[in-house]
């Protein structure tokens, strides 16, 4: 028998199809090979990002002057890489204080770049996956059971250092298999353009801007809300409120 991800039928209340289509979609790309982790470590790196919000040294750090003050092993029984759990724990619970030193210093240890932005893409996922499940008062999904096969190890020819923490594809230079990158746009957000060193990354946020917020295209036109029940206003008025309190430096 198939289980049904993302079933909300038995509700009390009607959720938009396009949610749950979106959501399964992104269930599975976790599941499967990525570019740096394979299927395995992906769902991994999603159990992490859950296990995070109440692990005891994540929550000392939160609280410490500086979050590099205080060491320790993180409340984890993950076969990934430390340096890869430390990475999750940092983005999903103290991400404002992270710094390029820090990840320069993960450089050296053995976590490539191309790993970290996977990795993040994932945990920006799940977050935002979960987020809505919690806002809804639905149980969180149950993670997918890892499909099988290795990472490709694929790295886009025109991704090039700049600015960024990492190398990344700039909108001008988006071609060929990362065409679909900025909607065709010369010009984009860096918000997507942070995770182009990772094609696939940018891909699962554009997915879940268009059903949780607007398609990548509408967002520079202030008239557009993609027809939801509240108004452009009322959506940036939220998102603004919801990056405040989630400490966004962005």
């Amino acid at each position: 028998m198939t289980i049904k991800t993302f079933d909300y039928s038995l509700l009390d209340y009607d959720i938009r199809d396009d949610l749950p289509q979106a959501y399964r979609e992104i269930w599975v790309k976790i599941a499967s090979p990525g570019n740096w982790w394979n299927g395995s470590d992906r769902v991994a790196i999603a159990a992490e990002v859950r296990k995070a919000q109440h692990c005891a040294l994540c929550i000392q750090r939160k609280a410490a002057l500086s979050p590099f003050s205080v060491q320790g092993n993180h409340d984890t029984s993950s076969n990934l890489p430390p340096l890869a759990v430390d990475a999750i724990h940092r983005i999903v619970t103290d991400v404002s204080r992270l710094t390029e030193s820090w990840l320069t210093d993960c450089l050296k240890q053995g976590l490539s770049h191309e790993q970290y932005i996977e990795l993040l893409g994932i945990v920006v996922a799940v977050i935002s996956i979960d987020a809505f499940h919690r806002a809804m008062g639905i149980e969180l999904e149950v993670l997918p059971e890892a499909l099988p096969g290795e990472p490709d190890h694929y790295r886009p020819a025109t991704a090039v250092k700049t600015d960024a923490w990492v190398a990344t594809i700039a909108a001008s230079a988006a071609s060929d298999d990362e065409a679909d990158l900025y909607g065709g746009m010369k010009q984009s957000v860096n918000v997507l353009i942070a995770m182009s060193l990772v094609p696939d990354s940018v891909r699962m946020l554009l997915s879940l801007s268009a059903v949780q917020y607007l398609d990548s295209r509408d967002v520079p036109n202030p008239s557009k809300n993609a027809g939801r029940e509240i108004s452009r206003a009322q959506m940036e008025l939220l998102a603004g409120r919801i990056s405040a309190m989630s400490d966004c430096f962005y």
